[in-house]
């Protein structure tokens, strides 16, 4: 009896294993521009804020590192034609270094001849200047960082919306109620946190490199007005 089970069971697990075995492999690889469309109209702001980030950022990059330049170079230049008593060459110095701290030295050469303290002012005025240059557009960095989150959780509530109104529809619930809404709930989310974080980071990046440019400008002028006393 126990043969016969055996013989009876051994087909039906050769059949199990041969249907598992022809079963298809179906890997879930979706486009990116498709996953992007079927999050609807709200993606297009989400999409422009994320290219406006991604150029301010580069944008400003590329700005903040032509204005650093080599400071101590430039100063030193400063001081060798001071020592001389070349005031020309100086302002040529400047005119010919394309960067925020040589505005601030040139301005400062034209006042010579005034007070000290009416030197500093200028000086100190003509960096405050540069230095709002330095962070423009970077302040829309963080407002980009506040409400991208908030349109994809706005996308959430549509999404949402549109799951209910299509079980409304038609009384049934199922996967083809909930795709549409589920698709547009999760990929708004997905990308607003994402140019959430890029515009944050970048944010927080460039101020840093602003920050330690000012740094830098503020020696440089502490040192010129030392060039100054000196002669």
């Amino acid at each position: 009896m126990s043969l016969f089970f055996l013989q009876v069971a051994a087909p039906k697990a050769d059949a199990v294993n041969t249907a598992v075995t022809a079963a298809p492999v179906v890997q879930a690889d979706v486009p990116v521009i498709d996953l992007i469309m079927r999050g609807g109209w709200i993606m297009l702001p989400l999409v422009a804020l994320s290219i406006l980030s991604v150029y301010i950022i580069i944008e400003r990059y590329f700005t903040i590192r032509r204005a650093a330049g080599d400071p101590d170079s430039f100063m030193n230049g400063i001081r060798s034609l001071m020592v001389k008593g070349d005031l020309a060459g100086a302002k040529l110095l400047c005119a010919q270094t394309a960067s925020p701290l040589a505005r601030m030295v040139e301005k400062g050469l034209r006042r010579i001849g005034l007070p000290l303290k009416e030197i500093e002012t200028s000086v100190e005025n003509v960096g405050k200047i540069e230095i709002a240059r330095l962070e423009k557009n970077i302040s829309i960095l963080g407002i980009i960082a506040g409400i991208a989150p908030m349109i994809g959780f706005v996308g959430t509530i549509i999404g949402v919306i549109k799951i209910f109104y299509s079980i409304a529809a038609t009384k049934e619930f199922g996967i083809p109620q909930v795709a549409d809404g589920l698709y547009v709930k999760l990929v708004t989310s997905a990308t607003g946190l994402v140019v959430g974080i890029i515009a944050h980071v970048g944010y927080h990046w460039l101020s840093i490199l602003v920050e330690r440019m000012v740094f830098r400008m503020e020696n440089s002028a502490i040192e010129f007005m030392d060039i100054l006393q000196d002669n």
